[in-house]
């Protein structure tokens, strides 16, 4: 045999000693039914607990017609039915497929478009062909609660993208449900048994696969059906809250409600904090560090295909402010636009490679590849340590009378202002200039700051040509609570509402 054909072999060996998702859970339950698995509001459920029910809900939906390599969507927000939506799901060896609650028909119809369903949970189909439960469907207490056979599903997730074009596509994981969640675990610190927080909704890759894996380690997973920084703080306090990872957002709403009443919420047992999806804001980052210690803030980057993935502690930020990390998963290169490599210090584009097979596939898009090298438009550039620090994204940069701005950049600026509670920055048309940066701005109402404080504030951090040249306040969040958001589709409402205000 050859050495190709021994690793091959250990490789199917190994994915095959891995239970599927539903089994490992029926262990764990067997082991100790009475510890807690999940916690959200006032309900907990046990391992037990969610062995059975998940039990009984596979075989109800088993009645509906699904099986394995099915298509499960679950329109459904945070909650413990979505968990067990979705355990029930790969019971039957199916394929689990979230879906925002909250999206608007249209995109909802294009993405439901883009595979054939076999069952959708809490919300109708666009049709009348594909079976549907509501919110709340409860299977017959008829049906046994006893374990079903070993099935893999042959994917274990499928989550949406809209990329920042706003054109919906699906990002499909290679790896089946023989999820070995150990690897994870090592370079999260997920530690077995523990207890993890989720802020951020199941429908986003990161805290679909936090919990799950925390789940597969046997952790007691606290699930926020939504977020509120006050309420967030009282249950790692409560609950001795071990790991958590979320988003800039969630870390800029919970500092002011801390720094408040330090003595009121204790957050000392967190060992593991994460923050990734956007750019932290340096002052911000610092404050969590200086909450928790340097050690304890972690940062990553990397998108949902999870080709390659960069991460970095707090105290290695520390001296190299403002990089995001080095690769801990794949390759990472920076190129210029005909492909030449960059070397260390010159902005490219980020291009990566996974080191072991495809990791994903997308249904309802290509993806941007060059020689085997995959990129989501992301520019940035690696220091001489290897560091890599993230400039925008390529489709978001615009030019203003011939010089390059990164809306990441002035939104940095804009959010070391004490009083910002969340920004986005766009480029708009200029007869002069060419475009010119516009910036929507959320900020705490008791400060009562003005468009020309905020302006003479950022004069002294970001050349002039970065600084907005309007500001729009917003009493609403401006990204999402997994970081995202539609920067095109904000930048075509303000440049449409602009242009109607001209003609009027």
């Amino acid at each position: 045999m050859t050495s190709t054909q021994q690793s091959e072999q250990s490789t199917s060996q190994a994915e095959n000693a891995v239970l599927p998702i539903g089994d490992q859970l029926g262990r764990l339950a067997a082991e100790k039914p009475d510890a807690p698995a999940v916690t959200c509001g006032a309900v907990t459920i046990t391992r037990g607990e969610l062995e059975s029910s998940t039990n009984r809900l596979a075989r109800a939906y088993a009645e509906l017609g699904v099986g394995q390599g099915d298509y499960v969507t679950i329109v459904l927000p945070n909650g413990l039915e979505w968990i067990q939506a979705a355990v029930a799901a790969w019971k039957l060896g199916a394929i689990v497929a979230p879906l925002s609650a909250r999206l608007p028909e249209n995109e909802y119809r294009d993405i439901l478009a883009l595979v054939p369903r076999a069952l959708i949970v809490g919300r109708e189909g666009t049709d009348m062909s594909t079976p549907s439960v509501p919110s709340g469907f409860e299977p017959s207490s008829s049906l046994s609660d006893e374990p079903l056979p070993s099935v893999v599903s042959p994917v274990w997730k499928v989550v949406p993208s809209g990329g920042s074009t706003g054109r919906p596509k699906l990002i499909a994981a290679t790896q089946d449900s023989r999820i070995d969640a150990g690897p994870l675990a090592a370079a999260m610190g997920l530690i077995p048994g523990e207890t993890q927080i989720v802020t951020g909704p199941l429908t986003h890759n990161t805290p679909f696969v936090t919990t799950i894996q925390g789940l597969l380690l046997g952790q007691h997973v606290v699930l926020m059906a939504r977020f509120d920084a006050e309420e967030c703080l009282r249950l790692i306090a409560e609950h001795r809250v071990t790991f958590m990872s979320t988003v800039p957002t969630v870390l800029q709403r919970m500092l002011p409600v801390y720094k408040a009443d330090p003595s009121a919420y204790d957050v000392s047992s967190i060992h593991h904090l994460w923050h990734m999806a956007a750019a932290c804001p340096p002052e911000l980052k610092e404050a969590w560090m200086d909450i928790l210690g340097p050690t304890a803030v972690w940062e990553m980057y990397g998108g949902s295909e999870m080709v390659s993935v960069t991460a970095i502690r707090g105290d290695q930020w520390l001296a190299h402010r403002g990089s995001v990390g080095r690769p801990l998963v794949g390759e990472m290169k920076i190129v210029d636009e005909e492909g030449r490599m960059l070397p260390a210090g010159e902005v490219g584009e980020i291009f990566m490679r996974p080191t072991a097979g495809a990791t994903y596939r997308y249904i309802g898009s290509e993806p941007e590849t060059r020689d085997g090298w995959d990129t989501v438009g992301d520019l940035g550039w690696f220091d001489e340590d290897g560091f890599l620090y993230i400039s925008d994204r390529r489709v978001d940069m615009f030019n203003v009378g011939g010089r390059k701005v990164y809306p990441a950049e002035v939104e940095s600026a804009i959010s070391a202002h004490p009083a910002i509670l969340s920004c986005l920055v766009v480029g708009i048309p200029d007869d002069d200039l060419g475009q010119v940066p516009y910036a929507l701005v959320e900020a705490d109402p008791s400060a009562e700051l003005t468009a020309d404080e905020l302006v003479a504030f950022l004069a002294e951090r970001i050349a002039g040509y970065k600084v907005p040249r309007q500001i729009e306040f917003r009493d609403a969040p401006l990204r999402d609570l997994a970081g995202k958001a539609r920067r095109t589709a904000v930048r075509d409402e303000v440049i449409s509402r602009l242009v109607g205000s001209t003609q009027s």
